[in-house]
């Protein structure tokens, strides 16, 4: 007879490196016949083996696995095995997945002048660093305040951070992203206010306005897009006379997605108050550096994303969405997410945190719940908290006017070659609008052969500007670099009769 460990080796290699001829030869040997059965079980599946199975269906009173899917009509079932190709070894796996990645075209590699909200930022190494630790790493929600001392602090920085870029008094721990902070700033709205309908800035990005959408209809709640003009400003005259009893909010980006500052935010925010509705501003946080604060400008609800602030661009996601506001009782008490707060304990006066508001449906009673967001993107708050402290005020204000410096270069450079920039007349930061001979998908796609990613092309969004690109210009990019993007502007557009 075999001992216990001898049985345990055989069995551990049979099943990690499924090797045929050695598992004929114990199959074969009388005294592994006992695991003849296991071995016939996919290694990562127990249940599949037919025993286990049995027992199962014979506990819940079924008679076989069709029976757990009762509930799906007959008429909608697939009643032929799934398209699924063979098993491949993980050698084989891993030759498949890297031919496939080698087909990404991303930065370093290629020039990135992408923008639009998801922009191509230096991350300092120190982030990478500290989020790698194991106590960060594989934390999740701080629902245990005397094991997550740690996330907690960290996550109350990030907050009291968030509050003084934009100048508001509170801020949640943050949400998924800035898409689905503005869908729950919309509901937010209604809530406050008992009204039905918001006023959105078409300058803001289409896809946000597409999310707040989403998030708006099912609450009967509509949402009215405004026109922008020639300078790619909010048209006032649409927003104010579409103000009125029934206007929960006015939202607008700023800088907006076409690049260009809201010079009338202000304006904007004082005509809101006057007819009872709030202003939700929509925020690039690296603009903050150098631009007013959307809280000094009569803001109620500030959302954006945290990506520019130490996030790489992830091929779109994750990302990390900032949602601020006042602290009047009635806009903090109908906030969603969840807020982490800071107390000392009665004896030794030691500091302590915990979650102190977490108005969600998984807290608390669902009719009174403000959102059903069931997680946020504490990781990635915590990056960001990492980014802010180490750059501070000095340092956004530097990374800021470096970001203006570059993109003003740009803009001149462009103009001295000749090239239609930019479209727009209005004041930018960082994004330069550019009108091209070929139309704007074209374009970016020819400058893939150039070893350059961009512009975005804004006639994937309004049909009015086939021809118009938006370029991001920003601290990671040197004179070279631009004169490079400059270099093959002009081929392109030469290549066009």
């Amino acid at each position: 007879m075999w001992d216990l460990f001898e049985r345990i080796v055989f069995f551990v290699v049979v099943q990690l490196f499924e090797i045929d001829a050695l598992r004929l030869l114990i199959l074969k040997n009388e005294n592994c016949r006992r695991f003849k059965n296991l071995m016939a079980v996919h290694k990562f599946l127990p249940n599949s083996d037919e025993e286990i199975t049995r027992t199962m269906l014979e506990k819940l009173g079924l008679r076989n696995l069709d029976d757990l899917f009762a509930d799906i009509p007959e008429s909608v079932r697939l009643r032929r095995p799934m398209n699924i190709p063979d098993a491949l070894s993980e050698i084989e796996l891993e030759k498949r997945v890297s031919e496939k990645l080698s087909r990404n075209k991303a930065a370093p590699e290629f020039l990135n002048f992408i923008g639009g909200g998801n922009w191509n930022h230096h991350v300092p190494s120190v982030i990478d660093e500290i989020l790698s630790r194991s106590e960060f790493y594989t934390a999740y929600t701080p629902y245990q305040p005397e094991i997550s001392q740690g996330m907690l602090q960290a996550l109350f920085e990030y907050q009291s951070q968030m509050c003084d870029l934009t100048s508001m008094d509170v801020a949640n721990s943050s949400m998924y992203d800035w898409s689905s902070g503005l869908g729950e700033a919309g509901r937010m709205a209604q809530r406050v206010t008992g009204r039905t309908k918001i006023v959105a800035s078409s300058a803001a990005s289409p896809e946000r306005l597409g999310v707040l959408e989403t998030y708006c209809e099912p609450a009967g709640i509509s949402v009215t897009r405004t026109k922008f003009n020639s300078a790619g400003e909010t048209d006032l005259d649409f927003i104010y006379s579409n103000l009125d009893d029934s206007t929960a909010a006015v939202y607008i980006e700023n800088p907006n997605f076409l690049g260009v500052i809201e010079r009338s935010a202000e304006d904007i925010a004082r005509n809101c108050h006057k007819h009872g509705a709030l202003l939700i501003v929509g925020v690039n946080p690296m603009s903050l550096g150098i631009m007013r604060s959307p809280g000094s400008y009569g803001a109620d609800i500030v959302v954006g994303d945290g990506q520019p602030l130490g996030l790489y661009p992830n091929f779109g996601g994750p990302l990390m969405g900032i949602f601020a506001t006042r602290s009047e009782p009635t806009l903090l008490r109908q906030m969603p997410g969840r807020l982490i707060g800071m107390t000392e304990s009665k004896i030794g006066s030691e500091r302590g945190y915990t979650m102190v508001l977490q108005t969600r449906e998984q807290h608390i009673r669902r009719e009174h719940a403000t959102s059903n967001i069931c997680t946020n993107e504490s990781l990635f708050a915590l990056a960001v908290s990492i980014y802010l402290s180490i750059m501070g005020p000095a340092g956004m204000k530097e990374i800021g006017e470096r970001i203006v410096a570059n993109s003003r270069y740009a803009l001149k450079r462009l103009v001295e070659e000749g090239l239609s920039a930019p479209h727009f007349g209005g004041k930018f930061f960082g994004d330069v609008s550019l009108k091209s001979k070929p139309n704007s998908i074209d374009l970016s796609k020819s400058l893939v052969s150039y070893g350059i990613l961009g512009g975005l092309p804004l006639g994937r969004f309004y049909s009015e500007l086939k021809y118009i690109s938006l370029f991001s210009f920003n601290e990671v990019h040197s004179v070279d670099d631009i004169e490079r993007l400059i270099s093959a502007l002009k081929s392109v557009d030469s290549k066009i009769a």
